[in-house]
């Protein structure tokens, strides 16, 4: 595919759902061959993305720590199989972090393996649980369940026994034999140079994190160039003894749920038999028409990322984005750029909606206040028609027009349809919020 051909379809894409800003890395015979930035990198000061602007991670810093983890494999300071708290000085429950754990001692079975394989039965994030403490869901290795958790658990395990710290081994073993040289754990200061924000749904730019504390789970900071020739030593097992390098990439456990993050709920039937998902010591698998695939997301407010490798074919994407509105595309963008369909419903990768732009003085005749059940208030701001709702707290918000009267918002599967009189005049407002009907008069 040529350069064009690649520049048109990354551009209409982003265009058409309004994906802010863009990183695309190819590789092609294990070789970097493509890394290109696209849009902006913050919106509001009308900085565009390159190459080298770095980029939150998110996920992808599991993977990355996953092949730190399988040096000190090799390097035989640790067992995948030997349970963690026999590398801790102390019972884990007396770490603070992990207090919630004193009565289920099913603590003392969690080995690195299901911390990498995300089958240690830790929920992703505690605070997202009902009693928003840390607890183990089910017996570890009985099944697959995505844990954040879990990755940080197998992190202090992993400075326990190096002595150091996750930014030092990291560096080491990775950053700098990779030439990696604007990524690291911690928020660096030559990264200030060119750095990308996130934005929202309505485009506006969200605070940037400069993190101060390593974490494996998601404190990376990137660009699609290093990222890329990490995908490209992945692929060839750089740095990794062959045993290494291959059980890191074989399934270690079937992944049975609708969705990702769906809880460890058992599925009577296994939807994704088909193309055997499964998950690896860091990365998820799938079999396609070009043989196996690995794969991992990054998603925080603001970003979503996908990468993903073809062993057998030598070639592999990066695709990182700053925008909530990207991973509308990566089902598209993926499909076009390799003639792969990627597991997108079970990574929540929903396509976007086609919607039309309208001109400004077409929208202006929505603008108003519409009572009833809830009440909204519909604007024209930059150009774009908004709705707010004091009702239920939702602030100006983007609406996408299917039609010239049709519209639907991003951020929740809402619509609103606006309804004129004889005389053509905006008379009310109906709206289905998920199902739920609402009539709107227009009152001002």
């Amino acid at each position: 595919m040529s350069v064009s051909a690649i520049n048109n379809i990354v551009k209409k894409l982003m265009d058409t759902a309004e994906v802010t800003g863009l990183q695309l890395g190819i590789v092609n015979n294990n070789t970097t061959v493509f890394a290109k930035g696209y849009g902006y990198s913050n919106i509001a000061l009308k900085k565009l993305n390159n190459a080298n602007t770095c980029f939150y991670a998110a996920s992808l810093a599991k993977p990355l720590f996953g092949y730190v983890v399988m040096h000190l494999v090799d390097e035989g300071k640790i067992d995948l199989d030997r349970p963690l708290y026999q590398y801790l000085p102390k019972p884990l429950p007396e770490y603070d972090n992990y207090k919630d754990l004193a009565n289920d001692a099913r603590w003392k079975l969690i080995t690195a393996r299901m911390c990498l394989s995300h089958t240690t039965g830790l929920p992703n994030w505690r605070q997202f649980t009902p009693h928003k403490k840390l607890e183990i869901l089910f017996t570890p290795g009985d099944r697959y369940s995505y844990s954040g958790e879990g990755i940080q658990l197998l992190q202090l395990a992993v400075e326990t026994i190096a002595g150091k710290p996750l930014e030092i081994l990291a560096r080491k073993k990775v950053f700098k034999p990779f030439g990696m040289t604007r990524t690291d754990y911690l928020w660096q200061p030559r990264f200030e140079s060119d750095y990308a924000v996130g934005h929202d749904w309505n485009d506006d730019t969200i605070p940037k994190r400069r993190s101060d504390k390593a974490a494996a789970a998601g404190s990376m900071e990137t660009t699609v160039t290093d990222y890329t020739r990490f995908m490209a030593a992945v692929m060839q097992g750089k740095g990794l003894s062959a045993k290494s390098a291959a059980e890191m990439l074989s399934p270690q456990i079937s992944i049975k749920s609708k969705r990702q993050l769906d809880g460890p709920e058992i599925q009577a039937v296994n939807p994704n038999e088909s193309i055997k998902l499964a998950y690896g010591l860091g990365w998820g698998l799938f079999n396609t028409p070009y043989g196996k695939a690995f794969f991992k997301e990054g998603h925080l407010d603001g970003w979503g990322h996908y990468v993903i490798g073809f062993p057998d074919k030598k070639i592999a994407l990066v695709i990182m984005c700053n925008s909530s509105s990207s991973e509308s595309i990566f089902k598209e963008l993926v499909e076009k750029l390799t003639g792969v369909t990627i597991p997108w419903y079970w990574e929540n990768y929903i396509p976007y909606r086609q919607n039309i732009k309208l001109p400004v003085n077409v929208l202006q005749q929505y603008v108003g206040e519409y009572d009833g059940k809830l009440k909204a208030i519909v604007s024209v701001v930059n150009g774009k028609l908004k709705v707010e709702s004091p009702t239920v707290h939702l602030s100006k918000t983007n609406l996408y027009a299917v039609n010239d009267h049709h519209f639907f918002l991003k951020i929740m599967e809402t619509d609103i349809d606006f309804v004129k009189d004889a005389s053509g005049k905006v008379i009310k407002a109906m709206l289905d919020d998920e199902g739920e009907k609402y009539e709107l008069k227009k009152v001002k």
